[in-house]
């Protein structure tokens, strides 16, 4: 399984952006996906999951009401909209794959990484 983030940039607070997370590999479909965020100088946090089926879905408290993940039906990609962008969500965003039907929000869960993309909010 290859993964490929897209969609940061810079944006004002408020805003939105919506990252994707493009997949390659046979088994991908089976596969729940998390996006993590790394802002500088801190460590890897959990921001939301989605199940393989796309039945499953939950958030960080930190991003609840204002992020939704979701995937295609082809269940290739899967999106991160984010609403109502706030400084604080600066950071580097990471998709990740894992096998387990109920995905964690333990970096070690995941065996595959994306490249990151970054994501700058400004004030």
């Amino acid at each position: 399984v290859q993964l490929q983030a897209y969609g940061g940039g810079l944006v004002q607070a408020g805003g939105s952006l919506r990252l994707s997370c493009v997949a390659s590999g046979r088994t991908f479909s089976t596969y729940a996906i998390s996006w993590f965020r790394q802002a500088p100088g801190k460590e890897r946090q959990f921001v939301a999951a989605i199940g393989w089926r796309g039945k499953i879905t939950y958030y960080s408290d930190s991003v609840k009401g204002r992020f939704t993940i979701s995937r295609d039906s082809a269940k290739i990609t899967v999106y991160l909209q984010m609403n109502s962008l706030k400084p604080e969500d600066t950071a580097v965003y990471y998709c990740a794959a894992t096998p387990h039907v109920v995905p964690g929000r333990a970096v070690e869960e995941y065996d595959y990484w994306g490249q990151g993309t970054l994501v700058t909010v400004s004030s």
